[in-house]
């Protein structure tokens, strides 16, 4: 009895964080169909009275928001592939191959863990300077595309990998490019997914560095584009909800299409050894 009050207990408390969490997305949500000043008024409605899309017809008609759209998808994409590639041939270059310096390199990346990314900018900015990379949808790709983090991850789920497998592949003939890809890489899937959905996330959601490597509106992201709006369109909730919408949207799908591999991911990358 005690332990099924117990249980009671914790769905009840699971419940309500459940509600806190999605309580204020399903209303951003409600609030973006609602009629231009309803949600503004005291206290503000939970359902529209009358649906309504002009919002988002003003955002993708009148504001160009299609172009930012665009732009967000081009750098979340890009990001997203080069960070799967990348971070896992560095991971499993550090887990696996033997070569000069391997351990020490490795223990200084997880030093850069600890410094604020911020600290970064500055350097990283006058380096995209002087590469000519400022001011470009490149330049707001590239930071995102090798991470120490991502490195990590893909390392520790790497360590799990069997050497005689490898050893059997390198037997067979196989060189260590084939090995990578039709050995390795199909074991990785789990960890990469993850990778994948964290860098998407990152991407998608990132607001500091594009601001500050673009000055040109027309290659503004998402957030960006709807941070500048929000000035000139501050009392326009509804509107602004409608662009919130659009950002939070194509996250919250690629997570729940994803998160069986996300959950497998996460219990299997902490592996060590």
């Amino acid at each position: 009895m005690k332990r099924s009050f117990a249980a009671l207990w914790v769905n009840l408390a699971l419940l309500a964080g459940a509600v806190a969490t999605l309580g204020p997305m399903l209303w951003m949500a409600s609030a973006s169909l609602m009629p231009a000043g309803q949600a503004n008024t005291v206290p503000p409605p939970l359902l529209p009275d009358s649906p309504t899309t002009v919002h988002y017809t003003t955002l993708f008609s009148r504001l160009q928001t299609g172009r930012f759209l665009a732009n967000s998808v081009i750098v979340t994409v890009s990001a997203t592939l080069l960070s799967v590639l990348l971070n896992g041939m560095a991971g499993y270059a550090f887990a696996k191959l033997r070569f000069i310096g391997r351990d020490r390199v490795f223990q200084l990346l997880l030093v850069a863990l600890v410094i604020p990314a911020q600290v970064g900018m500055l350097p990283l900015f006058l380096l995209f300077k002087y590469l000519g990379l400022v001011n470009s949808l490149a330049g707001a790709v590239v930071p995102l595309t090798a991470t120490v983090f991502g490195i990590f991850l893909v390392r520790q789920y790497a360590l799990s990998i069997p050497d005689e497998l490898l050893d059997a592949a390198r037997i067979d003939g196989a060189g260590e490019w084939r090995i990578f890809w039709t050995v390795v890489m199909p074991l990785l899937r789990p960890i990469l997914v993850t990778l994948a959905i964290f860098t998407f996330i990152s991407a998608w959601n990132d607001f500091m560095w594009p601001l500050v490597i673009l000055n040109d509106e027309r290659k503004y992201t998402l957030p960006v584009a709807l941070a500048s709006l929000s000035g000139e369109h501050v009392q326009d909730t509804e509107l602004m909800m409608a662009g919130a919408v659009l950002t939070v949207l194509p996250v919250f799908a690629m997570f729940l299409f994803l998160q069986r591999h996300y959950v497998r991911g996460l219990m299997l990358g902490g592996v060590k050894g």
